[in-house]
């Protein structure tokens, strides 16, 4: 295949590189610039502001073009990257049915709008090049939509494919057209593939046109999503905009094609970098304004509303300003005549430094990518929250009340929002063109509560009320199943702290000896209010012995947090507690912080507080989850918890830290070894069952689990012994989804009660999947959780199969509640969380049989 064919088999023009429109073009070299001058802290932030940048990554800079293939502009749409992935074929006692049958029915309605009819006729696939290169995807598509006579009516172009339904006279076509500067553009059409209506390929064009609808609806593509930015909803006492928004996906569920559709919205704050970065100036001064500036700036994500997207900013270019020249094409030009000449915008500062966003895309015909872009400050507008933002309560109560919706609203603002596609002529025109149209209600469906289950607490079992999720209140005065004496234990404090201390210390005393927990007075430890002297101190006083700290902390500053943890996680391992001292300062609620804070003490130690009936005998639970250690140069954590015994109740926790693309699975398979040498340490014997569930697991990623994580898997099996098979099952784990369910409950519109599970209607034909919605929410709506089983040896049914997940919701110990996600992924959650945030290095082997990082 030649270079071009494989640049059109991509979905991508000849030439096309991948930085957005709008930044600098320049050579490429082959090499990339060293990045160990950086050192990055925090969310990829630079300790020390950098110098001018460096030649080697000034020839890098690129602007080129979008790549881009079916179903996205400017990438590939994520959400087809897992389709054609058939993992229920190989499941034999799957095939016929993937449905449970335990629980009571519930009607429910779900975010998703069948589509009536669709196309019949063949759709005709074109590959368009342009030259010279057009980089503006605007322009691109105006220069196309003037052959209407050649092309006809009824057309679709992506910036680099067109669909046609009916076929042209030639394979290849060249047509010739003017840009308003009068330059002369040469048009190639290549007939690439012809569709049948059951091509998947199809689905991806179907989303092609409904994009094209909500266009215009006036709604604008922000990243993934489109947002409305003529409706607004202002925050003005804290300069915050929300611009409201949908996501959407039309893809073939189980009995029929569906639109997938949910209430986005893009928070957006009403300031520019310039002038984010002119206050910088004001308030650090000349000298001190490149490191204020890095500090602040790298690691944010911004939007440019002349081509409405967004940037993660990774560097400043501090000798880069708009009046310097590139090469673009076989001239130079300035960044500030581009601009104009692009996008008709006028730089009003041209001594503002450039930014830099390093591309992720590919290069052309799959090369490396292109170099970074640069952008304008004066025409980049800051988005989302900052930490100080997210930890003030006004602002995210103002937040929530715009975007916290009810089902009652949700439903409301999507009935709104297909009724407006039905109303308006000309997206009506566009889907009547290609023979589309959607249903106008949302799709009703029959779901399952499952059934509500008992809590083993000790020699007692209880029942808890499902709609609140939460039995603390059936817990008291009832002993744990096991606790460990408090012996030898340690609580620091500073001076100013003393009193608070000394009532959590009595305070943890009367409410230990109910729950069946021995604890001996602690050894009061009074240190000074700087970092280096809490570390002291911990040094001094912490001994082999010890067998728990807990450390009232005077604020919630993060050094001081992560000095604790890295300390007492790796240099000394022993389990520690950590609390604010303004949490200790309520009298009404010291009772109980103190009973949290005894629970996690026990479990810290290696305690076991409650469990669920699990009718499996010899059964190992895995969860497995990653985090992306920023700080380190975006390594890879990889964090592996397993239960020990029978009640779910004993846990193993492995942490693996891999550099960064790495395949997180070749560290854990060593994880997963000590894990089953743990099992057999605490049972004398090898668990006949395992269930890997497996989070983590972003869009485009289930390829790789089903043919390279599901062989590392059984490859570190095999490793106990040749005749050691145990039954396999692999799940994944998925939080961040689309889909919403609401039941009808006394004549409203509300969330479905704990333990609802879903199993046909929405899910994959080609997956063994289903949906549980197990937490019960205050405000707001409900999300449910995705599993889908990839692989299962075992041939468990499917009902016990859900049933199981849901019990596993019940046995996260950092909560007396259910939880969105079973407890071992919580914890491989926490755990990886734990080292990515605070300590940055695999955690003491001696911590590996205790839930520490709670």
């Amino acid at each position: 295949m030649t270079g071009r064919a494989r640049a059109r088999s991509r979905g991508r023009a000849r030439g096309q590189e991948t930085a957005a429109p709008g930044v600098t073009p320049f050579q490429e070299t082959a090499g990339e610039a060293p990045r160990s001058e950086c050192e990055l802290v925090g969310r990829g932030r630079q300790r020390t502001a950098p110098g001018a940048v460096s030649s080697e990554a000034v020839i890098q800079i690129s602007a080129g073009f979008q790549q881009v293939k079916i179903g996205e502009r400017g990438g590939r749409r994520r959400d087809f990257h897992d389709a054609g992935i058939n993992t229920r074929q190989a499941m034999e006692h799957v095939r016929e049915s993937k449905s449970g049958f335990s629980g009571s029915p519930i009607e429910l309605k779900a975010n998703f709008f069948k589509i009536l009819s669709r196309p019949q006729w063949v759709l005709y696939q074109y590959h368009v090049d342009f030259k010279p290169v057009m980089e503006s995807r605007r322009l691109r598509s105006a220069l196309i939509y003037q052959h209407e006579e050649t092309l006809g009516k009824a057309r679709t172009f992506d910036g680099a494919l067109l669909f046609l339904p009916h076929k042209l006279h030639n394979t290849e076509t060249v047509l010739y057209s003017e840009t308003r500067m009068g330059e002369k553009v040469q048009i190639t059409v290549t007939l690439t593939n012809e569709l049948p209506p059951t091509s998947p390929v199809c689905l991806q064009f179907y989303n092609i046109i409904f994009r094209r609808v909500l266009r215009m609806l006036n709604m604008q593509q922000i990243g993934r999503h489109y947002y409305n930015p003529t409706d607004p909803l202002n925050i003005p006492q804290h300069r915050l905009t929300i611009w409201p928004g949908f996501t959407s996906t039309i893809l073939q569920y189980e009995s029929s094609i569906m639109l997938c559709t949910d209430v986005s919205h893009k928070v957006l704050r009403s300031e520019t970098v310039l002038s984010f970065m002119m206050g910088l100036r004001q308030q650090n001064g000349d000298q001190r304004f490149p490191e204020a500036c890095t500090k602040e700036l790298v690691g944010l994500i911004v939007l440019t509303k002349y081509n409405n997207k967004t940037y993660r900013i990774d560097d400043i270019a501090w000798d880069h300003t708009p009046n310097n020249t590139f090469k673009r094409g076989e001239s130079e030009i300035s960044f500030k005549d581009y601009y104009k000449a692009q996008y008709g915008l006028d730089i009003t500062d041209g001594n503002q430094v450039l930014l830099i966003s390093h591309m992720k895309k590919i290069g052309p015909s799959g090369g490396p990518p292109q170099g970074p872009a640069m952008l304008v400050p004066e025409f980049c507008y800051l988005t989302g929250l900052t930490d100080k933002m997210r930890a003030d309560f006004n602002i995210m109560k103002d937040l929530s009340t715009h975007t916290r919706l009810t089902p009652e609203q949700r439903e409301g603002r999507l009935n709104r929002f297909v009724g407006n596609i039905h109303q308006n002529t000309e997206a009506q025109t566009e889907l009547n063109t290609w023979g589309l149209n959607f249903d106008n209600k949302l799709l009703s469906l029959t779901g399952r509560v499952l059934p509500a289950e008992r809590i083993v607490q000790g020699s007692r079992t209880y029942e808890y009320n499902p709609w609140q999720a939460d039995w603390s209140k059936e817990m008291r005065g009832i002993p744990l199943i096991s606790c460990r004496p408090l012996e030898n234990w340690l609580m620091f404090f500073t001076r100013r702290n003393n009193d608070v201390a000394q009532a959590l210390l009595q305070t943890l005393n009367k409410v230990s000896t109910p729950l069946g927990i021995r604890m001996q007075r602690a050894i009061m430890v009074e240190y000074e209010d700087r970092q280096e002297s809490l570390l002291r101190a911990l040094q001094q006083n912490v001994k082999k012995e010890t067998q728990m700290v807990v450390v009232v902390l005077p604020s919630n500053r993060k050094d001081k947090y992560d000095s604790v943890k890295k300390y007492l996680c790796v240099d000394c391992p022993t389990p520690s507690q950590c609390v604010v001292a303004r949490t200790l300062a309520k009298q009404q609620a010291l009772m109980t912080v103190a009973t949290k804070i005894a629970l996690q003490i026990n479990c810290k130690m290696g305690g076991e507080l409650w469990s669920v009936e699990i009718p499996l005998k010899q059964l190992m639970i895995v969860g497995i989850d990653c985090y992306h250690d920023t700080a380190a140069g975006k390594r890879s954590i990889g964090a592996l918890v397993a239960s020990l015994n029978q009640g779910m109740s004993r846990w193993f926790s492995k942490c693996v830290l891999q550099n960064r693309g790495q395949e997180i699975m070749d560290g854990l398979k060593v994880a997963l070894q000590g894990a089953l040498k743990a099992w057999l340490k605490h049972n004398n014997c090898l668990p006949s069952r395992i269930i890997v569930y497996r989070d983590g697991v972003g869009d485009g990623m289930l390829q790789s689990v089903v043919n390279y994580e599901v062989p590392q898997i059984m490859e570190s099996i095999k490793t106990m012994g040749h005749d050691y098979a145990p039954k396999l099952t692999l799940v994944v784990v998925k939080k961040r989804i689309s889909s919403r369910f609401f039941a009808r409950i006394d004549g409203k519109l509300t969330n479905p009660p704990p333990g609802t599970c879903i199993d046909t209607e929405v899910t994959r034909p080609e997956w063994y999947d289903f949906f549980i919605v197990s937490q019960a929410v205050r405000m707001g709506s409900v999300s449910p959780t995705h599993y889908n089983v990839v692989y299962d040896s075992s041939g468990l049914k499917p009902d016990h199969m859900q049933r199981l997940t849901y019990k596993l919701c019940h046995m996260y110990y950092n909560w007396q509640g259910i939880i969105r996600v079973p407890a071992p992924c919580q914890y491989a959650h926490k755990l990886a969380f734990l080292v990515g945030q605070s300590i940055h290095r695999e955690p003491n082997m001696n911590l590996d049989d205790f839930l520490y990082y709670l």
